[in-house]
């Protein structure tokens, strides 16, 4: 098992900045954002690979303005966006899995935090 916990949502203006983290009770090698707007599907925001941070994958809505990473330790991941939308307004979650030949599909993952909410407002 894996307990994954979520922080650093808000409110922020279009065109600001805001940092999610996500605490890990444990190390798992694939790690990954997700978020769900009202009325919308869950849908994949960016993904990593090991302590090293190899291979990220980002969902194409966010490439430039988000950038995913991991602390040392690998126990942490953090989702640092710059330049935010209106339409990047949802419910933010971190998720792990010991593996996924999937990187951006949530039924991949198996492990899922309580999620994070942020809001920007034009």
């Amino acid at each position: 098992q894996v307990q994954l916990v979520e922080s650093g949502g808000g409110s922020v203006q279009a065109g600001g900045s805001l940092r999610l983290s996500c605490a890990a009770s444990r190390y798992i090698t694939y790690m990954g954002w997700f978020r769900q707007a009202p009325g919308k599907e869950r849908e994949g925001v960016a993904r990593i690979i090991g302590r090293s941070g190899g291979s990220p994958n980002y969902a194409d809505s966010v490439k430039g303005r988000f950038t995913i990473s991991r602390d040392n330790s690998g126990y942490t991941l953090y989702l640092q966006m710059n330049d935010l939308k209106p339409e990047d307004t949802a419910m933010y979650y971190c998720a792990a899995a010991p593996f996924t030949s999937r990187p951006l599909d949530p039924s991949a993952y198996n492990y899922w935090g309580q999620g994070t909410q942020v809001t920007v407002s034009s």
